[in-house]
């Protein structure tokens, strides 16, 4: 994405913030007047101080009140100036941060699996906040400073029109130096972030499975990877930073040799009495005012050059293309629960098929178990009776309704997942219950948690219901599925999914949360994904998977009968 684009992009978020950009920017107008007219008001005041004994106090008292008086006022309107930025950039960057994570609630599934997450954590936090620090910049300094190199080229030129033409002339010099430093600290800035986005995926993903690390001895690899992007990361940054800091001297190097052509030039003129001494002051004080905002401004373009690659990671986000809704057709508020899967096929990549000619039926009040081996295509299944993911080809039906022809909200309400990763958010017990249900009573949240085994311990939390969880509160994993199983009791859908939900639990635990799950199944059609016997040996219907095709199907009693696969699969996790 060019960077025109991108910040013609970003400039649609300030549309709605108009007024307070007109405001910063008359206030921004009446700072620069202000300081233009200071270093007229010394000139004067120079001019009249002559020698000893030819001072004019009366004129000289006049023109201090008005250089305090305009000094005064520039201070409030730049402060008001940096106060309005401040607060209007604050806002879009805040509309930007909702923007993204907005869209991340939208993406399909399988969307999101292609992206890691420290890429998209790397853009809600870091690119947004360089899109912030360069639109702040842009906002507070760039209008000033131009309005200030414009106004103090008129007021040059009103003095003496062939030193304020030799000013212009050694202009481009700044220019061109700003234009080459900031090509390079973007493209090193760029590089920087794209290097932080992976740093802090890789340190998520180790971070995450600390205890297997440990186990295989692998800290030393662990190092080794994160040092190896950790010295990249320290190379670009510091050819980043070289760049961006070769901004202000190189720029300041051009600024003198301009201010030393009009001393020079003003000094001859002053000598042959086209100017005077004052004249010559005021000349100068404008020659320090015209050259200082391109060192300005050549700051602002790498900060912008910077946010500018940011926002554009940002964009890349917010610009994928939502899960697609075109069917409005909405399931009644009661369904039976009747499942049909009829020749589905579905792979992930269309080059290695997975799914391929699935049937099956399910009957309401049905418990399915589905076992096969790892990659069998297990998940799924379940994925796409979720509709997670879109079958290649195949119905899928509830209650006789293809589910492809109604809206994925409506579908989604007739189901409740237990998986084996089992999540709460940071809240009170009784929040992370309702999840499903906000508006949920006291009553109700009560009673799912006793259906679900889980009421006795929340009792024994130092606030009950309203204790507060988070990553650090100290649940043990039983504790924590229970309460996900009373997520799933309290909406009581007619549908379950239970992916691995008693999945590195111990005997004890597991007898709690199976038999709140068989409090939670009955009378519902149910979907078990499990290596549990007891889970197994109670299916209605046992679906045993082999490279994405049903290779048996059937009770547990049949299916023993058979000495088939599923005969050896029982035998070897009974062992």
């Amino acid at each position: 994405m060019k960077n025109k684009g991108v910040l013609k992009r970003l400039l649609i978020y300030t549309k709605p913030y108009a007024p307070l950009i007109i405001m910063a920017s008359l206030c921004a107008a009446v700072n620069v007047i202000m300081m233009l007219s200071v270093p007229v008001t010394i000139g004067n005041a120079i001019d009249n101080i002559v020698g000893p004994g030819q001072v004019d106090y009366g004129n000289l008292k006049t023109y201090i009140f008005k250089l305090t008086a305009a000094v005064i006022v520039a201070s409030v309107m730049q402060w008001l100036t940096v106060y309005i930025g401040n607060l209007v950039t604050g806002r879009i960057v805040r509309d930007l941060r909702v923007r993204l994570f907005n869209k991340i609630t939208t993406l399909p599934i399988r969307t999101l699996d292609g992206i890691s997450h420290g890429r998209i954590v790397n853009s809600a936090t870091n690119d947004v906040d360089m899109v912030s620090d360069g639109l702040l910049t842009a906002a507070t300094r760039l209008f000033s400073d131009f309005a200030l190199i414009i106004g103090t080229l008129v007021f040059m030129s009103a003095i003496n029109i062939y030193i304020a033409a030799a000013v212009v002339l050694l202009t481009p010099l700044s220019l061109i130096t700003a234009a080459i430093i900031a090509k390079g600290s973007y493209r090193y800035f760029n590089e920087q972030t794209i290097l932080q986005g992976e740093f802090a995926s890789d340190a998520d993903r180790l971070l995450s499975c600390r205890e297997t690390m440990a186990a295989y001895n692998y800290r030393e690899h662990a190092r080794a990877r994160i040092g190896n992007i950790n010295d990249k990361l320290a190379v670009t940054g510091l050819r980043a930073q070289f760049w961006s800091a070769m901004t202000n001297p190189s720029t300041r190097f051009v600024n003198a040799l301009v201010f030393a052509a009009a001393g020079i030039l003003g000094a001859v003129f002053a000598v042959y009495g086209y100017i005077t001494v004052g004249q010559i002051s005021t000349f100068l004080i404008y020659a320090g005012q015209y050259t200082k905002p391109f060192n300005e401004i050549s700051s602002i373009i790498a900060q912008l050059q910077s946010a500018s690659a940011a926002a554009a990671r940002v964009f890349e986000i917010t610009d994928l293309p939502d899960e697609e809704e075109t069917n409005t057709l909405q399931l009644p508020d009661v369904v039976k629960g009747n499942i049909e899967f009829r020749e589905v096929d579905f792979s992930y990549d269309v080059k290695v098929p997975l799914i391929r000619g699935f049937s099956l039926s399910a009957k309401k009040g049905n418990r399915v178990a589905i076992v096969g081996q790892t990659g069998s295509g297990k998940t799924t299944i379940i994925n796409l009776l979720m509709r997670f993911f879109e079958t290649d080809g195949g119905v899928i039906e509830l209650d006789g309704t293809n589910i492809n022809h109604v809206s994925r909200r409506s579908l989604r309400a007739h189901f409740g997942m237990v998986l084996q990763d089992s999540w709460l958010f940071a809240g009170t017990i009784r929040d992370n219950i309702s999840y499903g249900k906000p508006g949920a009573s006291d009553a109700e949240i009560e009673k799912a948690a006793r259906d679900s085994r889980a009421h006795g311990f929340i009792s024994r939390l130092p606030d009950g219901y309203n204790t507060y969880i988070n990553d650090h509160t100290s649940l043990s994993y039983g504790q924590t599925q229970l309460l996900c199983i009373a997520r799933v009791m309290l909406i009581n859908p007619p549908i379950l999914i239970l992916d691995e939900a008693t999945s590195g639990i111990d005997t004890r635990t597991e007898i709690r949360v199976q038999d709140a799950l068989s409090v939670l199944m009955r009378g519902k059609t149910s979907f078990v994904v499990a290596h549990r016997l007891s889970t197994i040996m109670n299916a209605d219907i046992i679906v045993v998977m082999q490279d994405g095709r049903i290779a048996e199907q059937g009770t547990h009693a049949d299916l023993m009968l058979r000495e088939g696969i599923y005969a050896r699969l029982f035998r070897a996790m009974a062992e």
